[in-house]
């Protein structure tokens, strides 16, 4: 199998050096090759099932391929299948069609065929498609049956339940469990892992393309332990459970190095966990790649050319902010330029870029280190976030004093950041004078190109929308999501931005000095030029980029 391994280097998902390491470990603990690289999480499992049908011209089994019923119910023991890692697909009178993890092993085709009394087809299935066919059709996969047969624990208090359940969390069915919720949020592309105890179960939930979905659910005695698991991958104290508490998990898998951002809350049941995953080779930091359309890209861009001055990106959290913050430093990541930040977490390490962690119970604030990054003669500062008065103002003088400063706020539109600022008591005339402009954006699932189909939208809808102004006399153009197999039969698979920049001119100033209200900023603005949020949504959705569902869900018509 050493062949897979170059065939894995040639396509450029492994390393020559990671290949040795594998070789290493199997010529002592023996297996195949294949598996030791997924468990080593040095490679996906579909880019091995790839490699391994143009190897050897094996037929790849899709999560569709898969019946929606057992097939050959009372004929193949589902212990055997279990066990064998064998699931049947579809049968005729003359064939059987399997899905196997080693379609090569010659032992369960005959063992099938002997049971059936037909010929065995042996399709090539990737582990986690067939684990999860395995749990929907016959009720409890390989994981479940383990940690089905786990022992609970029932906490009382004391430094005996301490160790009870670090013996718990160390148990090989629960660490099994606990890296399969790793492994299959990140197949999924999920972006938040809930893990949420429950009187009668523990919901595992995870959030994909911005939008929560229920992937399991264990017995409510395995919380304890499993959320014990997470506790000790993150460093935290195992035994508080009654205040929330922070940390992070760094994890090496499919190749990847993959950050988790840990929070625990107490609950009636027990300690909820989410985590974020932060997949650092996913994260696309070029300005031109990131969604923007031609017209807020050409002001986007314009703006951060200006020698000084604040830039402010507004939106809820996971709206998408800190990634258009990277973008726009990795623009301005210069050999000649000096660039700082302060941020609460940093979640992306930049090369070039000197990042410095906020820590509040130390007293490193965003206002107290931002004091002493000015000390550090930079160019450009970012601040994770403007939260108080404080920090507004010392980010204010900053740019009064030849820098570039960029930072974020919670509001719900662009015009709303300036009297957001002007009600934290920044006074009119400083605002003016420092703020360039200020983007507000949120994130619109994308959708999936492959099962989309054309969306009538009647003229009655379009006139109720205001976008007709849109159509520059074309016929409308919609989309609607349909779903398939490609996009796990949702009908979207990734998300995107839509936005709009506010640029001050002499209008808006001239506004703020009057503390004019957003509403009347929002009106300058748009008279000015400026495309609003749903604008922007709506002509992406003419593309056949979105939906105009998803547009109406996440942004407000204009007003």
């Amino acid at each position: 199998m050493q062949y897979l391994g170059s065939l894995l280097v040639e396509a450029g998902k492994l390393s020559a050096e990671d290949l040795q390491r594998a070789l290493q470990v199997r010529a002592v603990s023996g297996g195949k090759l294949g598996h030791i690289l997924v468990r080593l999480g040095m490679v996906a499992e579909r880019d091995v099932a790839a490699c391994l049908v143009e190897a050897f011209g094996h037929r790849l089994a899709t999560a569709d391929d898969y019946p929606a019923d057992p097939v050959l119910e009372g004929l193949i023991s589902p212990a055997f299948m279990r066990d064998q890692h064998v699931i049947p697909l579809k049968e005729s009178d003359a064939l059987v069609v399997v899905a196997m993890l080693d379609p090569a092993d010659e032992f369960v085709r005959q063992a099938v065929e002997l049971a059936t009394g037909r010929p065995v087809e042996a399709w090539l299935a990737v582990s986690s498609e067939l684990d999860a066919a395995y749990e929907r059709l016959y009720g409890a996969g390989a994981s479940r049956s383990d940690v089905d047969a786990a022992p609970g624990v029932e906490l009382d208090g004391g430094e005996a339940d301490v160790e009870r359940l670090k013996d718990m969390a160390s148990e090989v069915p629960v660490i099994r469990l606990v890296n399969s919720i790793f492994s299959r949020a990140l197949e999924s592309r999920a972006s938040d892992i809930h893990i949420e105890p429950f009187e009668h179960q523990l919901s595992i939930r995870f959030r994909i393309d911005g939008v929560l979905q229920e992937v399991e659910k264990a017995p409510a005695k395995l919380a304890p332990a499993v959320i014990s698991r997470l506790k000790i991958l993150s460093r935290l104290n195992i035994a508080e459970r009654r205040l929330p508490q922070d940390g992070r998990i760094q994890l090496r898998m499919q190749g990847r190095l993959i950050d988790l951002r840990v929070s625990s809350v107490p609950t009636m049941h027990g300690e909820s966990v989410v985590m974020r995953i932060l997949d650092k080779q996913s994260m696309n930091l070029d300005l031109d790649a990131i969604g923007l359309s031609d017209t807020v890209l050409r002001g986007f861009k314009d703006v951060l050319d200006r020698p000084n001055g604040i830039f402010l990106v507004t939106g809820p959290t996971g709206s998408g902010k800190t990634t258009t913050l990277y973008a726009a430093l990795s623009r301005l990541n210069t050999v000649d330029q000096k660039i700082l930040t302060v941020e609460d977490p940093v979640e992306y390490q930049i090369q070039g870029v000197n990042q410095i962690q906020a820590a509040s119970k130390l007293g490193l604030d965003f206002a107290s280190a931002l004091r002493s990054i000015l000390r550090q003669d930079p160019d450009v500062v970012m601040i994770g976030e403007m939260r108080d008065q404080e920090t507004a103002g010392i980010a204010i003088q900053a740019s009064l004093t030849g820098h570039i400063v960029l930072s974020t706020l919670h509001t719900n539109d662009a015009p709303s950041a300036i009297t957001r600022l002007l009600d934290m008591g920044i006074e009119d005339y400083l605002l003016t004078s420092t703020i360039n402009a200020v983007m507000a954006q949120r994130l619109v699932r994308v959708l999936c190109p492959h099962c989309r189909e054309t969306d009538d939208v009647d003229d009655e809808r379009i006139e109720h929308m205001g976008i007709v102004h849109l159509l520059d006399g074309r016929p409308a153009s919609f989309w609607k999501p349909v779903g398939c197999g490609e996009c796990a039969h949702t009908g979207y698979r990734g998300r995107m931005g839509i936005h709009e920049l506010l640029v001050m001119d002499d209008a808006i100033r001239h506004l703020v000095l009057q503390r004019a209200g957003s509403e009347q900023l929002y009106r300058a603005a748009c008279s000015a030029g400026m495309r609003t949020m749903f604008e922007d949504g709506v002509l992406k959705a003419m593309q056949g980029l979105t939906s105009l569902a998803e547009v109406l869900r996440v942004a407000k018509m204009s007003r």
